[in-house]
């Protein structure tokens, strides 16, 4: 683990590149090893028994993709009303490659008035990182390229860069 931990109450926590369920392992392994209380999206087809009790337990939540509507207000509401609350996306949405990534976390940061902290995975050193704090405009499509960019380094365990 590199990168100093933020001494933020609320924040909106984006992980990438997501390319594997490794990450998910790994980013779970990070979360307990540093005491970190966070939650985490996840897609609703995880949450089968046993690793549905597992996967809440650890503070996961079941997103249906399917779905989206209201979600952003929801995630948001859930941050606003926590006394202390990481809520951690992957902003791909997916393992697949992606040529744009979600805007979600983005809208949740704002709607919730928090920062946005970076988090990556790079394999090729075998290192999770904290990374730089952002503070959403209100130009969510230069936030989105600035934050991309800052992105360009980290490669995932199954493709390249995001």
């Amino acid at each position: 683990m590199v990168g100093t931990i933020p001494d933020l109450p609320k924040l909106v926590m984006i992980a990438a590149p997501h390319s594997s369920n490794w990450d998910g392992i790994w980013g779970f392994a990070a979360k307990i090893a540093l005491g970190l209380d966070v939650r985490v999206l996840g897609k609703h087809q995880l949450f089968w028994w046993p690793l549905g009790p597992l996967l809440r337990r650890l503070g996961a939540i079941p997103i249906d993709r399917r779905a989206p509507r209201g979600m952003v207000e929801q995630a948001a509401a859930m941050i606003r009303e926590a006394e202390r609350m990481w809520f951690v996306i992957a902003p791909e949405g997916t393992r697949k490659p992606v040529k744009e990534w979600k805007s979600g976390f983005l809208k949740i940061a704002r709607a919730a008035g928090v920062p946005v902290l970076a988090a990556y995975f790079h394999y090729p050193e075998r290192v999770i990182g904290i990374g730089e704090v952002f503070h959403p405009s209100a130009d969510p499509a230069a936030d989105m390229a600035r934050i991309r960019q800052w992105y360009r380094p980290w490669i995932g365990r199954n493709r390249g860069t995001v």
